[in-house]
């Protein structure tokens, strides 16, 4: 288990629950935006707020070096999603 004083676990941590949120309550969106290889375009405004709590939140050397809210979008809004029809996979 990681340790909850690293800095680098918190912002992972906190990056998952944000796009966890973002996946919750914007199902349809993602469903239409995948068919539609529009995706990020559907859900522009959700990623960007989501962006800017990760920001406020976590340490400002942690976020600037790294990229722990875009992996958590890799993983959590698109990776899980495979199963959805797209012209993209």
């Amino acid at each position: 288990m990681a340790d909850p004083k690293d800095p680098h676990a918190e912002a992972q941590r906190i990056a998952r629950l944000i796009v966890a949120d973002i996946v919750e309550y914007n199902r349809e969106k993602i469903l239409e935006g995948i068919a539609n290889d529009t995706l990020f375009e559907v859900l522009a405004k959700d990623i960007e707020t989501g962006r800017k709590y990760y920001e406020k939140r976590v340490d400002p050397l942690v976020a600037g070096d790294s990229n722990y809210y875009e992996l958590a979008l890799v993983d959590i809004l698109v990776k899980k999603q495979a199963g959805v029809r797209s012209k993209i996979w």
